[in-house]
C-alpha cells in the first residue's frame, strides 16, 4: 500500500532558523539573499550551507504582509501544449476559483531542472498547495516540498511513497491494455514507438507494460521498443514507422506511446500503402478528439482527464476548509476505446 505522508505540527524554516544555524545576523542572511555579492565569500558559504540543510525557501510576501495567507495554488504540468494536461488543469482550475483560489501555473517539458525551479519560485510564494505531475522529481524538489506543511497533491501517476496524495492511474496497466488488445486482434509481432521515453516517465512505464505482455506471451516476437526523439512530432513518429516497417516488414501491430505519435504513424502507413488494420493495428493513448475523426478511426485508451482534476482539488478543498478528508490515494483507471486501427477480438481465427 502507498504510503501517505503524516501531517506535520512544524512550519518550514524562517529567516531567523538560518541566521541562527550560520550564526550571523538575519540581516546579514537578507542581504546575502538580495546581493550574495555584499556579503563576504566566508559569511555566505555558512549561510548557504545553512539554507540548504533547512530547506529554507524565502518568503516574498513576508515584507509587505506577514501575517497573510495567499489562496493560491501552485501546478506544475509537463506541457500546457499537451490537451491531456490542459482537460486537467482547466477542471481543476474551475473547482479552485468556485471556492476563492487561484492557480499559479508552470510546465517543465519534462525536464527536471525546470521542475525544481518551478516549485522553488511557487514556494517563495507562501502558496496554499501545491500540485505536480507524476512522482519522479529530482531530491531537490522533493526535499523542498516534504519540508513544507501545506497539501501536495501529485496527479497523473501512481506509484510508491508520494510526498502527500496521489490522484492518477497505472500506466503499465495501460500499456498491457493497449498490447492485449492487439493480440486478441491476432497480431503476433508487434512494436512500441513513444517519444522522449528517457523524460517522460509516464509514457516508459506504458513501454514496460507492453513489454512485459509481449514476453509474457512465448507465440510472439520479442518486443522492441522505439524512441521517435525528443520532440514527438507526427513526423518524427512516421520516420520511426517507416524504419521500423523497412526492416521488420512482418510488422502487424504497433503500440503507440500517445495520439498524437499514432496520428505520425498512420500517415505514414497510408503513405506507404499499409492497410491499417488489414495489415497491422494501430492503438494510441490519450482518447484525443480527433482520433474518432481519423480514417480510420483511431482506437485509444482514454484516461481520466477530467476526473484528475476534480479530484485534485477535492483533495485540496478538503483539506485547506478543514473537511472531512478522501483517501489519500485515489486510482481513476482508464478507458480502452476499440475503433477501426485495431481488428476487433473475432478476427484472431482468421489469422
Amino acid at each position: 500500500m502507498a504510503r501517505t505522508r503524516q501531517r506535520r505540527g512544524t512550519k518550514r524554516a524562517t529567516m531567523t532558523d538560518v541566521a541562527r544555524r550560520a550564526e550571523v545576523a538575519t540581516s546579514t542572511v537578507s542581504l546575502y539573499l538580495r546581493a550574495p555579492g555584499e556579503v563576504s565569500p566566508r559569511l555566505g558559504s555558512r549561510i548557504q550551507h545553512a539554507i540548504d540543510e533547512l530547506h529554507y525557501v524565502p518568503n516574498r510576501m513576508a515584507g509587505a504582509l506577514a501575517a497573510a495567507q495567499t489562496r493560491v495554488v501552485g501546478v506544475v504540468v509537463p506541457s500546457i501544449v499537451n490537451s491531456f494536461f490542459a482537460e486537467t488543469v482547466t477542471t481543476l482550475q474551475d473547482r479552485l476559483q468556485a471556492a476563492g483560489h487561484q492557480t499559479l501555473l508552470g510546465h517543465t517539458d519534462y525536464d527536471e531542472g525546470r521542475e525544481e525551479d518551478l516549485v522553488r519560485t511557487f514556494l517563495s510564494w507562501s502558496p496554499a498547495a501545491m500540485v505536480l505531475t507524476g512522482l519522479h522529481h529530482n531530491r531537490a524538489t522533493r526535499r523542498m516540498l516534504e519540508a513544507t506543511d501545506i497539501p501536495v497533491v501529485e496527479m497523473w501517476e501512481l506509484g510508491p511513497q508520494p510526498i502527500d496524495r496521489l490522484v492518477g492511474f497505472s500506466h503499465g496497466d495501460v500499456g498491457r491494455l493497449q498490447t492485449r488488445h492487439l493480440i486478441a486482434g491476432g497480431a503476433r509481432e508487434i512494436a512500441f514507438i513513444g517519444a522522449r521515453l528517457e523524460r517522460d516517465h509516464r509514457a516508459a512505464q506504458r513501454a514496460e507494460g507492453y513489454a512485459e505482455t509481449v514476453r509474457s506471451h512465448s507465440w510472439l516476437a520479442a518486443p522492441e521498443i522505439i524512441d521517435a526523439g525528443p520532440q514527438g512530432s507526427t513526423d518524427a513518429a512516421g520516420a520511426a514507422f517507416r524504419a521500423l516497417f523497412e526492416r521488420r516488414p512482418a510488422i502487424d501491430g504497433v503500440v503507440l506511446s500517445n495520439d498524437l505519435v499514432a496520428l505520425g504513424v498512420l500517415f505514414e502507413a497510408q503513405r506507404l500503402a499499409v492497410a491499417v488494420p488489414d495489415r497491422v493495428g494501430l492503438i494510441g493513448f490519450g482518447g484525443l478528439d480527433f482520433g474518432r475523426n481519423s480514417v480510420p478511426a483511431l482506437s485509444t485508451v482514454a484516461p481520466p482527464r477530467r476526473e484528475i482534476g476534480d479530484h485534485v482539488a477535492e483533495q485540496l478543498l478538503a483539506r485547506l476548509e478543514g473537511r472531512a478528508e478522501p483517501p489519500g490515494r485515489v486510482d481513476l483507471g482508464f478507458e480502452l476505446i476499440a475503433r477501426d486501427s485495431t481488428r476487433p477480438p473475432a478476427a484472431r481465427a482468421a489469422v
